[in-house]
């Protein structure tokens, strides 16, 4: 594609962003919505959208050339992002699940299961791609350092006895001499046919005859061939059997090559731009500054003069915090900022005076909240049910964001004639206008200094005033100061550095040696296979929580797991994710998950499973010392993942006998206190996977692990999927007498890492040079299944369970419970009527019978 196809493709995305801006801002706010489903459904609506959008922003900033094109690109990109995990979360808070299903929403917008797809963004790890080479060098350099990796064994001469040697040669004879033999009887009988054949008589058929006969076994080859070609053709266009897996065409090849060109041209545009901006700014420096320095000290000198006439007085000059000389120019007359300068003045003194009154009445004041506390205890719960009248959107942190994209790019590019720009290098101009401003802040910041200094020669010459309010300023910015040391005194006390001494180069170097450090799986989320359920609705309507698809966990991960770790201004401002667990059966590809993560962001993976901290930094010391290590390192070199396999042994109800000695359980005191270390610009997450999670303790599980994901078997249509994904990496393609159908049915119960143990069992390589002659069987899979466990219906329902009773899941028992009150409520309040329901003639005769028996008692 052209730069003017990206181009298009940016400015289409743009419009539709500009049209979803006028849905998220109307011009009439809307009320409080009770309707649970209409809410749901309007967040649905806006999430594809903004999803739509954000697939398109992130293929255009893949491709455009341009640098300043693709920063405003950028900036957008990472708005919709931020706003699609913020819609994500409103769903969770509004459903209590972590899974949604937009069957509905789907058909409306016209849109297909593989819209849902969460796309990665590319320039996470190839805008990093020299850095993560540097990382593996080093990380390489280590490991053969410490004699961690392992060499391939050389070659060993084995030696023999001579009984052997003899026995081996008598062995290599004999097989010579049968091959021999047997190569002399073939050609014997070969002779003898040929003698038969010689000796019957020749055939009188005349030559149209023959030809005849030729042309009818040659045309009813090929006509079989080519219908049995077409069938198959129809059978591949039904979706009876699965298509061939065909290489890239030519087309495709030229289309990678074109994008790799493009990405050669991104990086050299970038280069020149960058060159530029120093260029660009020193010239401005150089050329316009001087001018700039003497319009603003004239600026200022006027300012002071019409103050004097106005007020009889030089005025005060702001301080730096407050803007200096640039709230001076803010549009606003010389009377004005004298009396904000006095009003500030009389806030700061009215502000001393009530801390000196408050001092006093803190004890009275004090009896008076208790009292009123345990006043308004009673008076609790009628104001609450007056606020709750119903669901309203809460303020966005990345609308600001893309509002502020939008803007730009209709302000500058929308309307910018790039005709003649042919390799769409930089804009100087506006390079110039930016740089100009960067410049006129810095000389303004000089001359404020000077002017500072001008004024108070001023006042001293002219009003006599030495200063004594600046003097009384400098006692509170000295009383300011020390309360920043004691309190900057206190932070150093929280935040004790440990490893102060030691450099993050030796850190991690010791993680790496001692195991901590590893090196992740080149795996892509793309590569964990699963296929979309289409039952969902239909089950929750039905008031049946369905078992999330394997789709649906991948598409979470992607959204809690990678986009924020691959975002820095997108995890500053999203939903804090600290701590994540994966919890499912053995073989649903947990582990799997967490290599992902760290391949789509170029993290760092760090271990702090229970079985590799066995026997390493004993004692409570040692532990604290390396999980400062880690975390420090983490911070230091984010993007991170710290993986803790088999979470729950950190949190047993009771450690089993056999795992006493590991002590599992030293994490749990300590990993609370590091997660609370974590800051929002920090981009570290800590993933744990657990294959029995009903194991731990459920309160200081939860605690730790915010976000828990369930992962579940696959279902049919994912063990469809993975059968044939699996086999055709497994150098074999499917074809029609294998059939896959039977295959995904009778493995139901099993994982995904069942199914791959019996396809590598099966295909071994003598099986695979013989697959042409002898294709694969459906048999040959149902011996090396059988060895195996499935997962149960028993263990299952122990996840189900265990599910229910996690914060979201009680919270979604209660609301399930509240909504079937109300109904309850309402199905009565239908059936009755104003002086209550009538009575029957049996219930009347029966009244008359009771009110006679008591009248003769």
């Amino acid at each position: 594609m052209s730069h003017s196809s990206y181009a298009r493709m940016w400015a289409t995305a743009h419009g539709a962003l500009q049209d979803l801006l006028l849905d998220e801002f109307p011009p009439v706010a809307p009320g409080p919505q009770r309707d649970r489903l209409q809410v749901f459904q309007g967040l649905a609506a806006f999430y594809l959208k903004y999803l739509q959008i954000f697939r398109s922003l992130e293929a255009a900033y893949d491709q455009l050339v341009h640098p300043q094109k693709r920063r405003a690109a950028r900036h957008v990109l990472d708005g919709v992002m931020g706003r699609l995990l913020e819609l994500r979360n409103q769903m969770v808070e509004l459903e209590f699940s972590e899974f949604h299903y937009f069957d509905d929403v789907l058909l409306d917008l016209k849109m297909t299961p593989e819209d849902l797809e969460i796309p990665i963004p590319r320039y996470f790890v190839r805008e990093k791609m020299q850095v993560l080479k540097d990382r593996e060098r080093m990380l390489a350099h280590i490991l053969a350092k410490g004699g961690l990796i392992e060499q391939e064994p050389a070659l060993s001469v084995q030696t023999m006895c001579v009984e052997e040697a003899v026995r081996v040669l008598q062995v290599c004879e004999r097989a010579r001499q049968g091959r021999l033999r047997a190569q002399f009887m073939k050609e014997i009988r070969q002779a003898e046919r040929d003698g038969l054949g010689k000796s019957r008589t020749p055939s009188t058929l005349s030559p149209d005859r023959a030809a005849t006969r030729i042309q009818k076994v040659w045309r009813g080859y090929s006509q079989r061939k080519k219908t049995n070609r077409e069938r198959i053709e129809e059978m591949i266009f039904l979706g009876m059997l699965p298509a061939e897996a065909s290489g890239p065409s030519a087309a495709q090849l030229r289309a990678r090559q074109v994008e790799t060109g493009r990405r050669l041209v991104q990086e050299q545009n970038e280069a020149e731009y960058q060159r530029a901006l120093l260029n660009i700014k020193q010239s401005v420096r150089a050329v316009e500054g001087p001018d700039m320095r003497e319009t603003l000290q004239e600026q200022i000198r006027q300012w002071f003069i019409e103050c004097r006439d106005a007020t009889g007085k030089f005025p005060d000059f702001p301080d730096a915090e407050d803007g200096g000389s640039a709230s001076i120019f803010a549009e606003k007359t010389p009377e004005q900022v004298a009396a904000e300068l006095a009003a500030k003045e009389e806030e700061k003194e009215k502000k001393r005076k009530s801390k000196g009154k408050k001092e006093k009445r803190g004890g009275k004041d004090k009896k008076k909240d208790k009292k009123g506390r345990s006043k308004g205890k009673k008076g609790k719960e009628e104001p609450e049910k007056e606020e709750e009248t119903g669901w309203t959107m809460p303020p966005s942190s990345f609308l600001p964001t893309v509002v502020e994209g939008a803007k730009m790019y209709r302000d500058v590019w929308r309307s910018r004639d790039e005709s003649q720009n042919f390799l769409q290098r930089f804009d100087a101009q506006l390079v110039r206008e930016e740089k100009r401003l960067e410049v006129e802040e810095e000389v303004r910041v000089q001359v404020d200094e000077l002017m500072r200094q001008e004024l108070r020669s001023l006042k001293l010459v002219v009003d006599r005033d030495k200063g004594k309010k600046k003097k009384k300023a400098k006692k509170g910015s000295k009383k300011k100061k020390k309360k920043s040391k004691k309190s900057s005194k206190k932070k150093k006390k929280k935040e004790r550095d440990l490893t102060a001494d030691r450099s993050i180069e030796s850190l991690y170097e010791e993680l790496i040696l001692e195991g901590f450090l590893i090196r992740p799986m080149n795996v892509k989320i793309s590569d964990y296979i699963g296929e979309y359920s289409y039952l969902g609705s239909t089950l929750r309507q039905a008031d049946v929580e369905p078992m999330p698809s394997l789709s649906d966990v991948r598409q979470l991960i992607a959204l809690w797991g990678i986009l924020p770790l691959g975002s820095q201004s997108v995890h500053e401002k999203a939903p804090a994710v600290k701590a994540m667990l994966l919890a499912g059966p053995a073989g649903v590809g947990k582990k799997m998950l967490v290599h992902a993560v760290c391949t789509e962001t170029g993290a760092n993976l760090f271990n702090l499973s229970p079985g590799n901290l066995t026997g390493k930094y004993p004692g409570r010391t040692g532990l604290q010392y390396l999980l400062h290590m880690v975390f420090k390192v983490a911070r230091q070199l984010q993007p991170s993942v710290i993986w803790i396999g088999d979470a729950e042994k950190t949190f047993y109800k009771k450690v089993p006998k056999t795992e006493k000695e590991m002590e599992p359980k030293r994490l749990k005191k300590d990993l609370p206190k590091a997660l609370k270390t974590l800051k929002p610009e920090d981009r570290v997450l800590v993933l744990g996977t657990s294959r029995r999670p009903f194991d731990a303790e459920l309160k200081p599980f939860c605690k730790v692990y915010r976000k828990i994901v369930l992962i579940p078997r696959p279902d049919y249509a994912s063990r469809l999927v993975l059968w044939r994904e699996l086999l055709r990496g497994g150098g074999a393609e499917p074809g029609p007498g294998l059939d896959l159908s039977s295959l995904a049915k009778i493995t139901d119960g099993y994982t995904q890492g069942h199914i791959l143990r019996a396809v590598r069992s099966v295909l071994r390589p003598r099986r695979l040079t013989r697959l042409a002659a002898k294709p694969l069987s459906a048999s040959e899979f149902v011996p090396p299944l059988a060895r195996l466990d499935p997962v149960f219906r028993e263990e299952e329902e122990a996840f189900k369970m265990w599910y229910s009773k996690t914060p979201l899941g009680k919270r979604k028992a209660r609301a399930a419970k509240t909504m079937e009150e109300e109904a309850a409520e309402k199905g009565k309040g239908k059936d009755k009527t104003g002086r209550g329901p009538k009575k029957s003639k049996d219930d009347k005769s029966k009244t008359k019978k009771k009110k006679t028996t008591k009248k003769k008692k």
